[in-house]
C-alpha cells in the first residue's frame, strides 16, 4: 500500500483537524444509525490522537466500547474522473467508514493502515457525510489479545471492562491521519524496491503492480524508472514493470549516516504520463554471518531503545513535532537504533529514520500473548490453546505481519522484523504456530527475524528460537528478581546469558533491560526507583555484555516513560525512561550519551 502522495497525476486532501465526537455509552449508535443519520450532542475531538487524555473525564478515559467520529467535505467536481480513496492511517483496534450513509470499509488492527475506493458512495462537487466508527476492544484472536467483559456500577448500570495483557495503556481512537486522494484509473497499486552493490556499483531491484481497468490498456502501457541522487542529478533509468538498474560511483545509507536516493516510477502511454509516484531509497545491504549482524559488510552494534508512541494529552496520535524532538534525542545521546515496541509505528516516523540514519527493527503487534498481564514474574498459564491462542490467531498474526511488510519493506532504515515480543514460547504448541509464522515472513521479505523472549522463558526452554535469526531478550535481574541486589542481578544475567548463548548458537540482542527511576529521587546509597539507581543498573548490565561477543546490542527499556493502566506496580505509568514523558533527561541519559558516544556501530569486544 502506497503512502498518500501529491503529484502530478493524483490529488490529496488531508482530514486532519477537528470532527465531530461521540462515544456510545448506552450502546445506542448502531440501532440508532448514527453513520446515516448523524451524531447529536456532540463533543470535538481532533484527528489524529488518542480521545482517551483530551476531556477531563473518567469515564471517556477508561471507556471500552464503540466510539464516532463524523465530518462533512466537498469532494471537487474534478476528481470525478479519477479513483477516489479515503484512507485511515490507523486506529485502534476495530474500525468500519461510512461515506454518506455507505459502508465502504470495515478493518481490524490498531496500528497499520486502511484505505477504501469510495466513487459509489460519494457526490462530486457536493458536501459529503463521512463517518468512521472505532471500537477499542481485544480477543484472544486479535493482536495484541485481551478480552472485554461486563460489570455492574453502583447504580446498577451494566459497563464494559477490558482484561488487557500488555502492559501499556489502550489509547484508543484514529492515531493517524486520515486522508482523501485519488489515482488515474489506470494506476500504480504497489512498488517493490530491493538494493545491493557491489565494488563502488549500487544495485537496485524493483517491481511495479499497475491497477488497470482492461488488458487492452495495459500493452499501451510503459513503466519508466529514474533515480536521482540527493543533488536531483538522474543517475540510472530502466523500463518495463520488473527490472534492476545500476548506480555508478554509489553512495551507501550508513547508520547515523543517511543518503537517501530518490525513485521515481511512472506509468507512460504515448508520451503521456499517466501516473507518478517516487520513493526515498537508500542503498545498503544487511546480513548475518559468523554470529554478527552486518550492515554493508561491516558488524553492527545495536545502540538504543526500545520506544513507545506515547505522549501527554495525544497518547498515540501522530505528533510531527514530538516525532523530531525524539529523533533530535536519539542523536543527541548517540543512539543509532530502536524497535518499534510493540507496534508498527506511523509511516512518518520510518521516513524520519530513513533520513536520520536511525536502524529500526519493526516489530508487528504480537505483545501479551502470555497467560499473565506483565510485568510477569511467577508461573505463566498456557494460552496456546483451542479457546486462546489458536489456528484464528494465527491467521491474523500472519495478516498482520504481511500487511506491516507490505507497508514498510522500501524503508532502508528497516533491518529487521520483530514477530512476537515476550510470548508464551516454552508451550509444546507454541512451536508449531511459530514455524508456520516465521515460514510465511521469509516468504514475504529476506530481512533477518527477530523473537523477543521474557525473562520467564529460562535458557533452552524456548521451542521457537531456531526459527529465528536474531535472540531478544527482555532481563530484568536486579528488578524484578533480586530486587534492589543489582550485584546479584549481575551475576545471574551474566550467567543467563551464557547458558542461552550455548543453548542457541544465535547472536543475541538486549531487547529490554531497565528499572522504574523518578525523575528528581536522588538517594546515596543509591535505592530502588532512584536516578543513581538507574545508572548503577545500566552500567553493571554493560559490564556483562562488554564481555560477551554474542551480545550484539543493547535496547534500554525505555526511551520516556510511558502511561501504563492503573497498577500497584505503576506510578502514573512506567517509569522506565531514560527520558521522562516530556523527553528531559534522567542522570542515564547523560550516562549513556559518554557510553554510547564511545562506542562506534562496529563496536567489538
Amino acid at each position: 500500500m502506497l503512502y498518500p502522495q501529491l503529484t502530478s497525476s493524483r490529488n490529496l486532501i488531508s482530514l486532519s483537524g477537528i470532527w465531530n465526537f461521540k462515544a456510545d455509552y448506552k450502546e445506542e449508535g448502531y440501532v440508532n444509525q448514527w453513520y446515516l443519520k448523524g451524531l447529536k450532542e456532540y463533543d470535538l475531538m481532533p484527528v489524529p490522537a488518542s480521545y482517551n487524555d483530551i476531556a477531563v473525564d473518567a469515564a471517556l478515559r477508561d471507556f471500552v466500547g464503540d466510539v464516532w467520529y463524523e465530518r462533512k467535505v466537498v469532494i471537487p467536481k474534478q476528481w470525478e474522473t479519477e479513483n477516489v480513496m479515503i484512507r485511515v492511517g490507523s486506529a485502534s483496534h476495530h474500525s468500519k467508514i461510512w461515506v454518506n450513509g455507505v459502508l465502504v470499509k470495515e478493518y481490524t488492527g490498531g496500528f497499520l493502515p486502511f484505505e477504501s475506493t469510495i466513487n459509489e458512495a460519494i457526490q462530486f462537487g457536493e458536501e459529503n457525510h463521512i463517518v468512521i466508527g472505532v471500537n477499542n476492544e481485544l480477543t484472544w484472536q486479535t493482536l495484541p489479545p485481551g478480552e472485554a467483559y461486563y460489570v455492574e456500577d453502583a447504580d446498577g448500570n451494566r459497563k464494559k471492562k477490558l482484561k488487557q495483557q500488555h502492559d501499556f495503556f489502550n489509547y484508543s481512537g484514529i492515531h493517524r491521519p486520515v486522508y482523501l486522494y485519488t489515482t488515474p484509473r489506470t494506476y500504480m497499486e504497489d512498488i517493490t524496491v530491493q538494493t545491493d552493490y557491489e565494488g563502488d556499483q549500487g544495485i537496485i531491484s524493483y517491481q511495479v503492480v499497475m491497477n488497470q481497468p482492461d488488458e487492452e490498456s495495459r500493452e499501451a502501457v510503459t513503466v519508466k524508472i529514474e533515480v536521482y541522487d540527493e543533488e536531483n542529478q538522474l543517475v540510472g533509468a530502466a523500463a518495463g514493470e520488473k527490472g534492476s538498474l545500476q548506480i555508478d560511483r554509489v553512495t551507501l545509507w550508513q547508520p547515523q549516516n543517511a543518503y537517501l536516493y530518490k525513485f521515481v516510477a511512472k506509468l507512460v502511454s504515448k508520451e503521456h504520463t499517466l501516473d507518478e509516484y517516487s520513493l526515498n531509497i537508500g542503498i545498503r545491504k544487511v546480513q548475518i554471518e559468523n554470529g554478527q549482524f552486518l550492515i554493508n559488510g561491516e558488524p553492527f552494534y545495536f545502540k538504543g531503545f526500545g520506544k513507545h508512541e506515547d505522549m501527554d494529552v495525544k497518547g498515540k496520535g501522530l505528533d510531527d513535532a514530538m516525532n523530531i524532538r525524539d529523533f533530535n534525542l536519539l542523536k543527541w545521546i548517540h543512539a543509532n537504533s530502536f524497535r518499534t515496541s510493540h507496534y508498527p509505528y506511523a509511516e512518518e516516523v520510518l521516513d524520519l529514520a530513513d533520513r536520520y540514519g536511525i536502524v529500526v527493527i519493526d516489530e508487528v503487534p504480537a505483545v501479551g500473548m502470555l497467560g499473565q498481564a506483565v510485568p510477569a514474574i511467577g508461573e505463566l498459564d498456557g494460552v496456546f490453546t483451542d479457546e486462546k491462542i489458536n489456528d484464528e490467531t494465527l491467521k491474523e498474526h500472519i495478516r498482520l505481519t504481511r500487511e506491516m511488510i507490505a507497508r514498510d519493506k522500501n524503508h532502508p532504515s528497516v533491518v529487521m522484523w520483530s514477530l512476537a515480543n515476550e510470548a508464551s514460547v516454552m508451550e509444546p504448541r507454541a512451536e508449531a504456530y511459530f514455524k508456520e509464522l516465521a515460514e510465511a515472513a521469509r516468504k514475504m521479505d529476506d530481512r533477518p527475524l527477530l523473537n523477543v523472549n521474557l525473562m520467564l522463558i529460562e535458557p533452552g526452554k524456548c521451542k521457537v528460537s531456531k526459527y529465528f535469526d536474531v535472540i531478544g531478550l527482555n532481563l530484568y535481574f536486579g528488578w524484578y528478581s533480586e530486587r534492589g541486589d543489582i550485584d546479584a542481578g549481575k551475576r545471574r544475567l551474566k550467567q543467563w546469558l551464557q547458558e542461552c548463548h550455548e543453548a542457541e548458537k544465535k547472536p543475541i540482542l538486549l531487547s529490554e533491560y531497565g528499572v522504574d527511576t523518578i525523575a528528581g529521587l536522588h538517594k546515596e546509597p543509591a535505592i530502588m526507583f532512584s536516578e543513581e539507581f538507574q545508572v548503577q543498573f545500566l552500567k553493571a548490565y554493560h559490564e556483562v555484555f562488554d564481555q560477551l561477543p554474542f551480545v550484539i546490542g543493547e535496547h534500554v527499556w525505555n526511551f520516556a516513560d510511558f502511561m501504563t493502566g492503573q497498577d500497584l506496580v505503576r506510578i502514573d505509568g512506567n517509569k522506565k525512561g531514560v527520558f521522562t514523558r516530556q523527553r528531559q533527561p534522567k542522570m542515564a541519559a547523560h550516562y549513556l550519551r559518554e557510553r554510547w558516544g564511545s562506542i562506534t556501530n562496529t563496536h567489538s569486544k
